[in-house]
């Protein structure tokens, strides 16, 4: 039988072709992204050789600067209940915040904040008295100071609650000295209910707390 030889011709070139079907082609599809590149530096191979860089290392990001979010700044002349808003957490960040915050969490998490904020700078005056240890910590757990203290550490605190995020707020804002205490520079206070028949200067009544130097 004879076949022609385009015939023939065509048979080879259908035999020896790609099995695989062409891709069919979307007129909506969207494009495929260009494939990202780094640039080479300006700077000539020989002479990045020379400083130890890698001519084909991808150049290095610019360090973006922390921007502090405006809500978080702080302003002159803000109410204590605004400061506070701005700093509640359930992370002191520290382990003297901790101290602290526990502290003013036990001592008057049912006072108002500024009853809270007394408390709170009870304790950093006397870390700060040469009279007391010289820390938060040193002072929250000092024998025989704080009844709430068991051995060497607190109570479990529920730290997703309001209370303990108002106590943090107050730790900070007592630390970065942001408001000053209502009870100036007192050293002890006591619940109003009991009378320990102190021989101290009286500083003065907040809330159901005493104050003294």
């Amino acid at each position: 039988m004879f076949v022609p030889f385009r015939s023939t011709f065509l048979v080879i070139a259908a035999l020896t072709g790609s099995s695989v079907a062409p891709a069919q082609v979307n007129p909506n599809a969207a494009p495929m992204p260009a494939a990202e590149w780094t640039p080479l530096p300006d700077a000539p191979v020989e002479q990045l050789l020379q400083q130890n860089v890698d001519p084909l290392a991808p150049a290095p990001e610019a360090e973006s600067a922390t921007v502090q979010s405006p809500d978080d700044t702080i302003e002159p002349g803000e109410t204590l209940a605004e400061t506070v808003a701005k700093l509640r957490s359930s992370d002191p960040g520290s382990r003297e915040l901790e101290c602290l915050a526990g502290a003013i969490y036990f001592e008057s998490k049912s006072e108002s904040l500024s009853g809270q904020l007394a408390v709170g700078h009870v304790i950093a005056n006397r870390a700060a008295s040469g009279r007391f240890p010289s820390s938060y910590c040193g002072v929250v757990y000092q024998r025989s100071q704080f009844s709430f203290v068991r051995g060497h550490s607190m109570p479990y605190i529920p730290r997703a609650s309001q209370d303990w995020k108002d106590a943090v707020a107050i730790a900070k804002i007592v630390d970065e000295k942001l408001h000053p205490s209502p009870m100036g520079k007192a050293l002890f206070f006591h619940a109003r209910r009991v009378s320990p028949g102190w021989r101290m200067s009286r500083v003065g009544t907040l809330g159901n707390h005493i104050f003294y130097r």
